[in-house]
């Protein structure tokens, strides 16, 4: 008898712990428990790389906890996107890949390693990084109104060189050949890089880039005529938008999301949006990804993926028009 009364008293005083909480975590309490991993759909020393170890060390700090950055690269951010739909059901594994993993990956591969409509859920915008129409100097223009002009009076197409099929370098050409109705020839290349590069060397006419390639404007081997995005730069405000040159429809902004696993507790996305979002809105922050040529972006979760929504919008019909399809 005295045993069951003090087995009962036990249990009186962990229910009355457990409903004021003295004794008890709640879910987000308990987050994070282990390391958090972001994985990356793209090479060391590209963009989204520097984003993530940019925010790297801030994000430890906030969430006393490892932050671990990994890289798998390959097939335009899938490998990356199998990895965390794969192994990121442990609350603590995040995707960080461009937007046109949801937009443009699913119409241009003939076979996905993943739906990321079922198996991945937004969590936050990174950044957005502003694509600019760059034409190489010899080609003696200097605003897009001529670029245009002149484009439309060549016997044969220009040359335009992009990071590879269906990149948001090279969707931003074919949005410019659909609204003005120049001729132009896609020359993929295996990053922007090199794309750049043989623009500065002639060897092809104009390609969409981002504003960490302005040295060489400055150094007066490339013109840089407009961005290809709703809105100005913050980085370089005084260069128009296609829109504010009479050309409607060349938007290509290159977004960077963070995603995590369908199965990620909404607690562990709610405290890591919030988490990312007070990382983004930090001053020196701003400053060092304007730097790297992109813009920081805090906001919902809800909000990023209302902005992938646009942008399927404006890719889906290209891409079908294109008939792009890799294996």
């Amino acid at each position: 008898m005295l045993l069951r009364r003090h087995c009962l008293a036990m249990m009186m005083l962990a229910l009355t712990g457990w409903a004021t909480g003295s004794h008890a975590q709640t879910p987000s309490q308990a987050w994070p428990a282990k390391p958090v991993r972001l994985v990356v759909g793209l090479a060391p020393g590209g963009l989204v790389d520097v984003l993530a170890r940019t925010v790297q060390p801030h994000l430890a700090e906030t969430l006393k906890q490892t932050v671990i950055v990994e890289n798998r690269g390959g097939a335009g951010g899938n490998l990356a996107g199998a990895e965390v739909v794969r192994n990121g059901g442990d609350n603590h594994t995040f995707l960080l890949n461009p937007s046109t993993t949801e937009s443009v990956n699913p119409l241009m591969f003939a076979s996905m390693p993943f739906d990321p409509q079922r198996d991945l859920r937004p969590v936050a915008l990174l950044a957005n990084s502003q694509l600019f129409l760059f034409v190489r100097s010899s080609l003696g223009v200097d605003t897009l109104e001529a670029f245009v002009e002149y484009a439309r009076k060549q016997p044969n197409p220009l040359n335009f060189g992009s990071a590879g099929n269906g990149t948001t370098p090279h969707l931003a050409g074919e949005l410019l050949k659909q609204a003005t109705g120049m001729q132009a020839t896609h020359a993929p290349y295996r990053g922007v890089a090199p794309a750049i590069q043989d623009l500065a060397a002639g060897q092809i006419d104009f390609a969409f880039g981002p504003a960490t390639v302005f040295p060489m404007v400055q150094a007066g081997k490339l013109k840089v005529l407009a961005v290809a995005s709703r809105q100005r730069a913050a980085v370089a405000p005084d260069i128009r938008t296609f829109s504010e040159a009479g050309i409607d429809g060349v938007f290509a902004d290159s977004l960077f999301g963070v995603y995590a696993a369908a199965g990620t507790r909404d607690d562990v996305v709610d405290r890591m949006n919030g988490e990312i979002n007070k990382v983004l809105a930090r001053p020196e922050i701003k400053a060092r990804f304007l730097d790297a040529g992109a813009e920081a972006l805090p906001m919902r979760a809800a909000d990023y993926a209302a902005r992938v929504e646009d942008e399927k919008k404006l890719f889906a019909p290209l891409m079908k028009s294109l008939g792009l399809k890799e294996q």
